[in-house]
């Protein structure tokens, strides 16, 4: 238990003395980086002292010659004098309070003023580095301006270079040019006599002045060659073949008036002429643009005569077209309304029917109309150009054209009416010579008895053909009941047709049949009795019914007597 407790003691001293130790090595390092911090602050403190503001400001103090130049210096002089009057005392003593604080282990309070501290040297070597920037701005201006001015010269001659080898391309501006040139070297000239005054205040302003000639002179030797081209000869000669090909055309008679071709052309002539008178004044803002507008314009104006002489062409052989199809068209339809009374005496036209062709009839005259106003703008050079007027002749052909599919439907809705009413007559006769052939037939045996079915169906076919004939002479006809009237009789013809021969062939193969089993009677009892039965339905004109009762008893006698039959009498 002693031993235990012993042990605690020793493990607790020994912790007591790390963390000892531990806090007395923090307090030491922090110290260190403090004071590190603060030898570093006042080593920029000692350069800022000893910038090189004061020998920088000698040398302005050398060339004190204008009143502008010494209301800076005495300025600058302030301002320094300030600096390191106040500015550099306070960071003194501002560095000296913080190593106090240090001394006194208030790192608090320390590092509150080291904080403090820095932002004020970064003021203090700010204020400094802009001060000793403007002195230099002065002081190391002529190097530098020079420099430039070398720069300068070099653009000025390869600009005069340029000009002076293709001077004759400038034309008549060649002497503005060159008097420009003169300005420029003037203010070379002005440089110079700046720096030999030591006006170091006036170089940018001079500087500038001089970049901005050279800018502008690398525009005017660049841009005015084209600019004299196009205002002295192209355009002018484009100009002349628009008014010769204008005046030709409207000779010939092209409606030309909506291109405003004499009036533009007027006002081109001033646009040139003040952008000459500009251009003497070396002011060439938008001017080469404008003058390759213009050339635009009257190169466009040369499609512009030929859309309208490939118009007046077209025009001419569709005008011809539409005038020919349109007369063709009215004929027809003049042709409908005049037989109109007559065609509806004949058909029975429904409502719908007359007013399409009403409706035909009147598009028919509106177009005509239009057309007509439309020949009378084309021949009276009223100033509608012949591509308008091409576009208007082919909206009228859409329209005429639209109006012929009506006509066609309703001339072919007419005509299927009398195509209806001839092949009905057509299948009239036909229908007849079937019944003919029908009576005809009947006529081929000698039935002891037509069964009365067969008239009933005669009746009705007969009666059939009636109706048709009735319609037909029936005025207006009704086509579709006429057509039905038609299919009714035809049905029932054929099949009257078609019962005659069945029940010829039957009638027949059932006389066939009895007389052939004639040869039986007295040799199977009974027989007899059951033939006299058939005879009988033979007789009543029940044929189907004897037919097969014989043929019932025979194949009892004789399989396959049917198909012997057959053989044999079948083909009579």
């Amino acid at each position: 238990m002693g031993d235990n407790f012993t042990l605690l003691l020793v493990t607790l001293d020994i912790l007591a003395i790390a963390l000892i130790v531990s806090i007395i090595y923090f307090r030491v390092n922090k110290k260190k980086r403090i004071k590190k911090i603060l030898e570093k602050l006042e080593i920029e403190k000692n350069q800022i002292d000893s910038s090189p503001i004061i020998p920088e400001l000698a040398k302005v103090e050398s060339f004190l010659n204008n009143e502008k130049l010494a209301v800076m210096y005495k300025e600058w002089s302030e301002r320094l004098q300030n600096i390191k009057d106040t500015q550099i005392p306070k960071l003194t003593d501002m560095i000296l309070d913080t190593e106090y604080s240090l001394t006194q282990k208030s790192y608090k309070n320390t590092l509150c003023k080291l904080a403090k501290l820095e932002m004020e040297v970064y003021k203090v070597r700010t204020n400094s580095e802009f001060l000793l920037g403007e002195i230099k701005e002065i002081t190391s201006s002529e190097e530098r301006s020079r420099e430039i001015i070398t720069e300068f010269k070099v653009r000025f001659r390869e600009l005069h270079q340029k000009f002076q080898n293709a001077k004759a391309e400038y034309g008549p501006m060649a002497e503005v040019i060159q008097k420009q040139f003169g300005v420029i070297s003037k203010r070379f000239e002005d440089f110079e006599t700046i720096m030999d005054n030591n006006e170091y205040t006036e170089v940018n302003e001079i500087i500038g002045i001089i970049n901005d000639l050279l800018k502008h002179m690398a525009i005017v030797v660049e841009e005015v060659p084209s600019i004299v081209l196009l205002a002295y000869t192209v355009l002018p000669k484009k100009i002349t073949e628009v008014e010769e090909v204008y005046n030709r055309m409207v000779k010939s008679g092209y409606p030309l008036d909506y291109l405003n071709v004499e009036y533009n052309i007027d006002e081109a002539h001033k646009k040139i002429g003040d952008i000459l008178v500009r251009t003497k004044n070396l002011n060439l803002e938008e001017s080469l643009f404008e003058l390759k507008v213009l050339l635009d314009y009257f190169d466009s104006l040369f499609n512009d005569f030929e859309k309208e002489k490939i118009a007046r062409a077209n025009f001419e052989d569709s005008n011809a077209s539409f005038k020919t199809k349109l007369g063709k068209v009215s004929s027809v339809v003049e042709n409908i309304f005049n037989q109109l009374e007559d065609i509806k005496k004949v058909y029975d036209l429904s409502e719908e029917d007359l007013e399409i062709l009403k409706k035909i009839y009147t598009d028919l005259q509106d177009v005509a109309s239009k057309y007509q106003v439309l020949c009378t703008y084309a021949s009276s050079n009223t100033g509608f150009a012949y591509t308008k007027l091409l576009k208007e002749l082919e909206t009228l052909g859409l329209e005429l054209a639209k109006i012929e599919d009506k006509l066609d439907n309703s001339l072919d809705a007419i005509g299927s009416m009398r195509d209806d009413e001839l092949r009905a007559r057509q299948q009239l006769e036909e229908i007849k010579v079937i019944l003919k052939d029908a009576k005809l037939k009947m006529r081929e045996y000698n039935f002891p008895v037509i069964p009365q079915s067969y008239y009933v169906e005669l009746r009705e076919a007969m009666g059939a053909i009636r109706e048709i004939v009735k319609e037909l002479d029936q005025k207006p006809i009704t086509i579709s009941v006429l057509n039905t009237r038609v299919d009714t009789a035809r049905d029932l013809v054929l099949k009257l047709y078609t019962k005659t021969k069945e029940l010829l062939k039957v009638a027949t193969f059932a006389e066939i049949a009895l007389v052939y089993s004639n040869r039986y009677r007295s040799s199977y009892e009974g027989l007899n009795a059951k033939l006299n039965s058939s005879e009988q339905l033979f007789m009543k004109g029940d044929y189907q019914k004897s037919l097969d009762l014989t043929l019932s008893l025979l194949n009892k006698i004789e399989p396959g007597v049917y198909d012997k039959l057959d053989y044999l009498y079948g083909n009579r």
